[in-house]
């Protein structure tokens, strides 16, 4: 068995030490890019969404490579994300390839013996006894934490730092490491020295530097290549950001959902405009933009792929949110078309826009 999984965001550094710890064969697919896009897109229904094709180009090419067996979190919300493993499965066989794939799905959703039974065809090949696979498991959680707080603390800074450029550099410089570290431990301890940099970085306090989150549908807002590098473009100009879904998010809310005390801060600050699940991350989207303008954030920017059900009800209330408290809003829809000369002028209008805006309120006072 040779294991493969799409990218989504740094999720790809936390499978890559918890296949070494638990020295279980992998593949790695390329990094998101327009030759994945293409060949998902040849192989994908028309108006499926930008992180389907993805995912399957993702698929191919790790196939390509020798692996035979996919990994992908499952939903059985009204997303259609939860049907995505079945209808790439046919796919991909009608395409001649042949794969199993493995749906880590909710317990609530599937039982925990049936999640059991999947994580064990995962380990099969695996030489750790149990208490060493707990271990290992628990070394990868750790490093998702840790990558997703180093990149929360680098769009933080960003906004601070004395020498324009730094908080991007450690960020980069850090992704490059990890990849290279062959066991968990080697690259937890790389984690931690990086996040020590930036807690360390030079920082002018005086600086208010203009403040946008990022919110909308969790592939394109946390998987780069879906939006076309939007925050790395944010540090360029030296803006603050804020992007509360991650995978360790993901993580956390899911295995909280049974007992019902998942993302309560969401899901207090959503309630006056979006009180229900209606599946994706709908509702995180509405409670986070409300959560945003309470924090003192100049703006939001909404992300998500063309044809994204749930996020285009979101799209429909955001503009109310706005108007009900002065606060800008700019949602941007992507898919394989999408200019990036297009989508990097509405990026600097909408910053050239909030920062009038701030200007305009100083020179009142």
């Amino acid at each position: 068995m040779k294991v493969t999984f799409p990218h989504m965001g740094n999720i790809y550094l936390a499978a890559k030490a918890l296949f070494d710890g638990l020295e279980v064969e992998y593949v790695i697919p390329p990094y998101n890019s327009k030759s994945a896009l293409e060949i998902g897109s040849l192989h994908s229904p028309e108006e499926m969404c930008l992180p389907f094709k993805l995912m399957m180009g993702n698929y191919i090419q790790a196939l390509n490579q020798g692996a035979d067996t996919i990994i992908i979190v499952g939903s059985c919300g009204p997303c259609r994300f939860g049907e995505y493993a079945e209808l790439q499965m046919k796919l991909l066989n009608k395409a001649g390839f042949h794969a199993d794939f493995i749906a880590i799905d909710a317990p609530s959703d599937i039982g925990i013996k049936e999640l059991f039974r999947r994580l064990n065809i995962l380990t099969k090949n695996s030489s750790k006894n149990k208490f060493e696979k707990i271990q290992v498991l628990y070394d990868a959680i750790k490093i998702m934490n840790l990558i997703d707080e180093i990149e929360e603390l680098a769009h933080k800074y960003t906004g601070y730092e004395r020498n324009k450029g730094t908080c991007k550099t450690i960020l980069n410089n850090c992704k490059a490491e990890a990849i290279k570290c062959n066991n968990p431990k080697e690259m937890i301890q790389l984690l931690k020295s990086y996040k020590a940099k930036l807690n360390h970085i030079a920082i002018d306090i005086n600086k208010d530097p203009l403040k946008i989150a990022i919110i909308g549908e969790i592939y394109t807002v946390i998987e780069p290549f879906t939006n076309l590098y939007i925050e790395e473009k944010l540090m360029d100009y030296e803006v603050s950001t804020k992007r509360s879904l991650s995978p360790s998010w993901w993580v956390k809310n899911t295995a909280l959902v049974p007992l019902k005390i998942n993302s309560l801060d969401i899901r207090k600050a959503s309630k006056r405009y979006l009180p229900l699940y209606i599946g994706g991350h709908a509702r995180e989207c509405i409670g986070e933009a409300v959560m945003a303008l309470e924090d003192g954030f100049d703006g939001a920017i909404q992300i998500f792929p063309m044809g994204c059900m749930p996020e285009i009800v979101s799209k429909s209330i955001l503009p109310t949110i706005s108007k009900d408290h002065d606060f800008p809003i700019m949602s941007l829809v992507v898919d394989e078309m999408t200019s990036e000369a297009g989508f990097v002028t509405r990026i600097e209008a909408f910053v050239d826009l909030i920062e009038r805006r701030r200007e305009n309120e100083l020179s009142r006072h």
